[in-house]
């Protein structure tokens, strides 16, 4: 759980980053690899709405991009006293990478819970389902 705590800091340090001139909605998430790597992203707003992208797809998205592809947690904050849970496209991307990892969301108040990631989104779109 200690690092858990280092991710939901790591989180928050990247929602400072966010850019959402449009929503004022800001999101950070720090994602933990299985060779114990931290990175983060935060959300990245534009004009045209759909060239948006999510906090925790940056933090995938990085991570990918420097040869990380396993990942054990991804911690996920916001600007809301509620709970920030990954969107949709975020969660499928999320399958893609960490289909047996930890959820780790933290609200303003300070409160957390924490998810197997399969809790999130049972049965979802795989590479097997490709092939079949």
């Amino acid at each position: 759980m200690e690092e858990y705590k280092q991710l939901v800091e790591k989180a928050k340090e990247a929602m400072t980053y966010a850019y959402a001139p449009y929503s004022n909605f800001k999101v950070g998430a720090a994602l933990l690899t299985d060779t114990d790597k931290i990175y983060t992203g935060c959300n990245v707003e534009n004009a045209s709405f759909g060239a948006t992208n999510c906090a925790e797809r940056t933090a995938i998205f990085k991570a990918v991009s420097e040869g990380e592809l396993r990942y054990k947690a991804i911690a996920i904050v916001s600007s809301s006293k509620e709970f920030t849970y990954p969107c949709g496209i975020c969660r499928q991307v999320i399958g893609e990478f960490m289909p047996n990892g930890h959820i780790i969301l933290e609200n303003a108040l300070g409160e957390i819970k924490v998810f197997e990631f399969k809790e999130l989104l049972p049965g979802h779109f795989t590479q097997e389902d490709l092939n079949k």
